[in-house]
């Protein structure tokens, strides 16, 4: 894998004046998928990996070298530039740069470290709960401690807009740009007054998963300094549902000739890079 190529390809793309839209990926097919189809970026959710590894919903119960694991068997997949979703860094300030220190070496291009209160402590079932902002900084000046690569971006991450206040999700903003990240990611923005204030008070990249379709304008946010905008998950769902409709066929005896919707060989041969095994077999067989 060259990791440096596509750490750089995610550098030049924050540090430009464009923002695009990853593809949510979850494993190495659905990785070359995306990258065939020209995503400069994949996304790799901390809730779909939950999904695609455990089958669990995302309450923090994959851990960090399951998670790694899912990076890396994508990243080896192909030249995708990844970034991924850390969620709390699995523990503490030191399991934040031990997390970092295995994502670096999965291949990943990018990761982003939230500060949310995760696993959900006791008696909070339903509520959303952020760290204060000085652990915060702690697990963001950690994160930047257990990096080696400096091509790898680091990204703080939090829900503060939909959680608490605008007030409180700029001053996380100043104070973790303070404490050294490449970029902001805000989950949950939904108002261009939110997208505004960030404008007017950050200067790094910021990345968003919009609550409403408000903001969502591609060249409206590039012009405020927001480099990546999540669109969904729904390739897994949409993975989801294919496997259970044509699960649900055959079980009811529909003959396989008649299943609709399936991969034509030509794109199995495709997404599988058929071409090349059949070279390295003839090379070396």
């Amino acid at each position: 894998m060259n990791l440096t190529e596509r750490r750089q390809r995610f550098r030049a793309q924050i540090e430009s004046d464009h923002c695009i839209h990853p593809g949510s990926v979850f494993d190495p097919i659905s990785a070359r998928i995306a990258e065939d189809l020209g995503f400069e970026v994949g996304m790799l959710g901390g809730s779909v990996a939950s999904m695609t590894v455990l089958g669990a919903p995302d309450l923090m119960v994959l851990t960090l070298s399951e998670f790694a694991e899912q990076a890396y068997r994508i990243c080896r997949a192909g030249n995708l530039a990844l970034l991924v979703d850390a969620d709390h860094g699995y523990g503490n300030a030191l399991n934040v740069k031990r997390t970092v220190e295995e994502l670096e070496t999965s291949g990943v291009a990018a990761l982003t470290i939230e500060d949310t209160d995760l696993p959900q402590p006791h008696g909070t079932v339903g509520d959303t709960r952020l760290l204060s902002i000085e652990e915060g900084v702690g697990k963001m000046k950690a994160a930047m401690e257990g990096r080696q690569d400096s091509d790898l971006v680091i990204a703080a991450r939090t829900s503060a807009f939909n959680v608490t206040d605008n007030d409180d999700a700029l001053a996380r903003a100043k104070a973790y740009e303070v404490a050294g990240v490449d970029a902001l990611f805000f989950a949950g923005i939904s108002t261009k007054e939110q997208v505004e204030l960030l404008n007017a008070n950050v200067s790094i990249p910021v990345f968003v998963a919009p609550e409403s379709q408000e903001i969502v304008d591609l060249s409206y946010l590039a012009s405020k300094g927001v480099r990546i905008c999540l669109q969904s998950h729904q390739p897994f769902a949409a993975a989801v549902q294919a496997v259970y409709a044509t699960l649900k066929q055959l079980r009811n005896g529909v003959p396989v000739s008649e299943i609709q919707n399936v991969a034509p060989k030509n794109l199995m041969k495709q997404v599988t890079r058929d071409a090349d095994y059949l070279h390295q077999m003839k090379d070396y067989l």
